[in-house]
């Protein structure tokens, strides 16, 4: 029996590795990943205090003009911590591309030529997504539920004490920290829609059937995830549904391209000879005559 032969895009590009081959591979990759950040945590800590500003800079820019404002640490290390968290914060973002690409490297040479085409755009999306959420955090929500939470500051009259913000400077990191967090996750929702309905677990019907549920789930991690405020909570909700949207459009075209090159290897192949129909029913019917 004749062995059938793949084609190109049915053989792995890295073909087979020995078990032992794969665990130096991992070990190589996990060591230049673990590098990485580890560079990138002392370079973020060294530019620790500018890049703290930097995520100030919505408050302050708020309390610009008046007089008396600061930021307080009540604890000794307190300060020093803040910076080792900037530092983390710091060397996640930067080295979060270097750790996706070695992740690709190590997989990629066991993948088929059409499924590393499949990814790629994935790939290169879930940075821009993040960046995306993150930018929509600092410049838009950040600003707006800084604004709605010193407006309960109100003055000292005879007899009462006035109430004046003074931020810690640890729990103001941590709060921006999961803002910044929240979102940048919250819009990688379509990759990873997209991806579930490209590999068949989940279709455009079935996503679109799960739409209030969905809705739902929005507002629930929205008020999990973002300060008890109904400003930053719709700013989340909202962006969540439209993402969702937005995946089952994409479900949809991948659905529609799939049957579409379903449709096209269905389609019988033109016979290259002309007449070769006509020449086997000629043979056919001299066998017929020669008969008895």
């Amino acid at each position: 029996m004749a062995e059938r032969l793949q084609g190109p895009d049915e053989e792995a590009e890295g073909g087979k590795m020995p078990l032992m081959e794969h665990l130096v591979e991992l070990r190589r990759r996990l060591v230049i990943s673990i590098g990485a950040f580890v560079v990138c945590f002392f370079v973020g800590y060294a530019i620790a205090e500018p890049i703290y500003q930097f995520l100030v800079e919505p408050l302050a820019h708020l309390l610009e003009g008046q007089q008396g404002r600061r930021m307080i640490y009540t604890a000794l290390h307190e300060a020093f911590f803040t910076y080792v968290k900037v530092g983390f914060f710091f060397a996640a973002c930067i080295s979060f591309p270097i750790v996706s690409i070695q992740i690709w490297l190590f997989i990629a040479p066991g993948l088929y030529k059409h499924e590393r085409k499949a990814l790629m755009p994935f790939l290169a999306a879930t940075p821009f997504l993040f960046l995306l959420g993150a930018s929509m955090v600092y410049y838009i929500v950040i600003p707006l539920a800084w604004q709605f939470f010193l407006g309960f500051e109100s003055p000292g009259k005879e007899g009462n004490l006035a109430i004046v913000l003074e931020p810690k400077v640890g729990e103001y990191l941590s709060l921006v920290m999961r803002l910044i967090f929240a979102f940048g996750v919250a819009f990688e929702l379509p990759v990873f829609l997209v991806l579930l309905a490209r590999v068949g677990l989940t279709t455009a019907a079935g996503l679109a059937s799960k739409r209030r549920y969905a809705i739902v789930i929005a507002f629930v991690a929205a008020a999990i995830l973002t300060p008890p405020d109904v400003i930053s909570q719709v700013l989340l909700a909202i962006p969540i549904i439209v993402l969702y949207e937005i995946s089952i459009i994409c479900a949809r075209f991948i659905e529609k391209k799939r049957e579409d090159d379903a449709a096209l290897d269905d389609e019988p192949d033109p016979d290259p000879k002309p007449g070769g129909g006509n020449s086997s029913n000629k043979t056919s019917g001299g066998n017929e005559e020669a008969g008895p």
